[in-house]
């Protein structure tokens, strides 16, 4: 099953249909290919979508005791999430793991130990995204669709090469409709002021699902529209521009 690629916005992309434009017999050369479909967006920070809908996500738990807290204070407000975990806590707390899935939280991996994937081989980078792949399978029973590399660090060739072998989506941070808003629960100070953040965010009318279902709610954005140059009148001669004379 093909898994999305998130380093938390699903693409829409669109085939571009080009007329071909008529060549003379006696110049015609090898027929040009149709253009290719565009490759689908696999790097998200936004998502356009119609209404209010954001992502909350957290990144490098599960803690001991701040992640059961946030989970208690979004089940009160029935709140889903998406959380970015480190394979190593997961190993250490796999029960609150379980929980947030079990509470239709969304688990995406964030590295095994929190490295610069740039600065990585690509084995020690597979080596990362296996190995934190398999604690949270084995704590939740699901595999991740989402990756956030740590730091955003990951190069235009590892996002290529991870895409294709593990199907993530690569997620970033930005909060407006649409989108992904990049939070930690292993600070209590993000934690204490969590309740009125969400109130705040709640009393402006904004709406949270998880990062793959807002990216199931993509829309097309509105094209952007030119703006249109002043109609010369009918019979007037356009202005003719003038060169100041040099010194």
């Amino acid at each position: 099953m093909f898994r999305q690629f998130l380093i938390f916005s699903l693409a829409l992309t669109a085939s571009h249909l080009i007329q071909a434009q008529a060549t003379p017999a006696s110049t015609v050369g090898p027929k040009a290919k149709p253009d290719e479909a565009p490759e689908p967006r696999i790097t998200f920070n936004f998502v356009h979508v119609d209404g209010p809908y954001i992502a909350m996500t957290f990144d490098d738990g599960p803690a001991a005791t701040l992640t059961p807290k946030l989970l208690d204070l979004l089940a009160a407000r029935q709140i889903k999430a998406t959380f970015f975990v480190i394979g190593q806590n997961v190993t250490e707390y796999p029960e609150i793991v379980a929980r947030a899935a079990r509470e239709g939280h969304e688990i995406g991996n964030h590295s095994w130990s929190h490295p610069y994937f740039a600065r990585l081989s690509d084995d020690a980078v597979r080596s990362q995204l296996k190995r934190t792949d398999e604690a949270i399978m084995n704590a939740a029973g699901i595999h991740p669709k989402l990756l956030r590399p740590p730091y955003g660090s990951i190069t235009a060739r590892q996002k290529r090469w991870i895409h294709d072998e593990f199907g993530y989506d690569r997620i970033l941070k930005n909060t407006r409709p649409g989108s992904i808003v990049l939070s930690h629960d292993i600070h209590p100070g993000t934690i204490e002021a969590m309740p009125a953040t969400l109130a705040q965010l709640q009393d402006k009318g904004f709406k949270f699902v998880t990062v793959s279902e807002l990216i199931a709610m993509a829309t097309p954005p509105p094209p952007k529209i030119s703006p249109t140059p002043a109609a010369t009148p009918t019979g007037s001669t356009p202005p003719v521009p003038t060169t100041a004379p040099r010194d």
